[in-house]
């Protein structure tokens, strides 16, 4: 069981969210995309692939409680956590684990329109696997030199493009491998995550550094989500910008932080190819809410 079965034999869309440094923001992303895919009347499933962290799964168990203590549905996606805690597996195991993530699609795929799969942040089997059945791959990297090795090697002393990374590499064999067994190609994105609101030398040095790799390695670089506050808070709640934006779903009064970052996660699906399906999201803004909450903002800085 491996990549050729994986890579066929169902219909779904698969969206995988992936970067092997860990801390990029993957988990958020993978959450705010499949909650706004629900929003816009999707059917979507979810897989975790860190057996290890969990932080997918915690999201959406999180997401659960939450909707369980205000009262609410929210909208969870069916969910499936696979374990790969070993370090170091045999054959068998590696074998049987590729068997699972197999199971998961087919089983899941019957019933949704969109996978949104989860990875770990280390290289492993399974996130190879995942590289090859996605439909479409995004990359969420942290907005600095520190992340770009991932990438693309550059020089010190001039900050020239010399070479490209070792998740790269990783990245160009999956699609390789994915043109041979079904002549499907992935579309890959990278998403410049947690970015600073200062338009700083370094800010611009690493888009041109992005901009000249997305022309050697064929992905697209949109920009992501900034370094909001709001994004952590909506963690222990399991909550996303794409949620309702009154008291009640929240826990605290809407802000024009709220709108913000749900502007960002609308823009992120049209850069996917998914604007269509943001239909939803323009209806909800139509009826008010958004108006609702700059209006709330307003009140705010009045009484500061």
């Amino acid at each position: 069981m491996g990549f050729e079965n994986a890579a066929r034999g169902h219909s779904a869309r698969v969206i995988v969210v992936a970067n092997e440094k860990g801390g990029s923001g993957k988990s958020t992303v993978a959450m705010n995309i499949a909650i706004a895919l629900l929003k816009a009347g999707q059917s979507v499933a979810t897989i975790d692939l860190d057996g290890r962290q969990k932080s997918f799964t915690n999201y959406i168990e999180n997401r659960r409680a939450w909707a369980k203590q205000v009262e609410r549905e929210l909208g969870i996606p069916d969910h499936v956590c696979l374990d790969e805690t070993v370090n170091f597996p045999s054959t068998e195991e590696r074998a049987a684990g590729c068997k699972a993530l197999t199971g998961a699609l087919d089983a899941l795929a019957q019933a949704n329109d969109f996978i949104v799969i989860d990875t770990p942040g280390h290289d492993s089997y399974l996130l190879r696997m995942a590289h090859s059945i996605a439909d479409i791959l995004v990359t969420p990297l942290n907005d600095s030199f520190l992340d770009f090795d991932v990438l693309g090697t550059i020089d010190p002393a001039t900050l020239a493009l010399t070479g490209i990374g070792q998740y790269a590499r990783m990245v160009e064999e999956a699609r390789s491998q994915r043109q041979l067994l079904d002549r499907r190609s992935v579309d890959w994105i990278v998403l410049r995550n947690r970015l600073s609101m200062v338009n700083s030398r370094n800010k611009r040095q690493l888009a041109e550094m992005l901009q000249q790799l997305s022309e050697r390695l064929n992905f697209r670089c949109v920009e992501g989500l900034a370094e909001r506050l709001i994004f952590r808070e909506y963690y222990p709640r399991g909550l996303t910008a794409m949620d309702e934006l009154d008291r009640r779903t929240l826990g605290t009064r809407p802000t024009m932080s709220h709108a913000t970052a749900r502007f960002e996660v609308e823009n992120l699906l049209r850069e996917m190819g998914l604007g269509e399906l943001m239909a939803a999201s323009a209806k909800m803004a139509a009826s008010g809410e958004i108006a609702e909450t700059t209006e709330m903002a307003a009140q705010d800085r009045d009484a500061a």
